[in-house]
């Protein structure tokens, strides 16, 4: 059974593990912010996603295993650009956590299309996200490093 709970919900071993997670090098790595975040920001990142409805961040556990993390981001009534990784400390799930987030977004947000930055060299989501039928709309440069922006429309899902 998979379980999403918003960041707003989480308790505070929730709120560290999550943390943990995104200053482990794995992870880290992939992201545009790379700095190591502290608990005192990281609570008063979760404490303002409370009133903004272009922000959702969830952690999704799968039969009682926390197997990672999805967000959207400038979300509107047509689109919203995804985020995800999944717990550093397991292999595998992929897959499961892409597909919790494309039900989310078009089952429950009801959105026509979702977008994804991912570095270019990141063969790993590049090839997770088209097997879930993502199309390549441009390359970007961000920071010196090339950028793939993706999208999948809700009638390709």
């Amino acid at each position: 059974m998979i379980n999403i709970t918003n960041f707003t919900d989480l308790t505070s071993s929730q709120k560290e593990m999550v943390l943990e997670w995104r200053n482990h090098p794995l992870i880290q790595n992939v992201m545009y912010s790379k700095e190591h975040i502290n608990l005192k920001d990281h609570l008063s990142f979760i404490r303002s996603l409370e009133n903004n409805m272009t922000k959702k961040y969830f952690l999704v556990d799968k039969d009682n295993k926390y197997i990672g993390v999805f967000d959207f981001i400038n979300i509107n009534k047509n689109d919203a650009e995804l985020g995800i990784y999944t717990n550093p400390n397991l292999k595998g799930y992929g897959k499961i956590l892409l597909q919790t987030l494309l039900t989310y977004a078009f089952k429950t947000l009801h959105l026509k299309k979702i977008y994804a930055e991912v570095y270019i060299d990141n063969e790993k989501a590049i090839k997770l996200y088209k097997e879930f039928h993502f199309k390549t709309i441009k390359k970007i440069v961000k920071d010196n490093k090339e950028i793939y922006c993706m999208e999948l429309k809700y009638e390709n899902w």
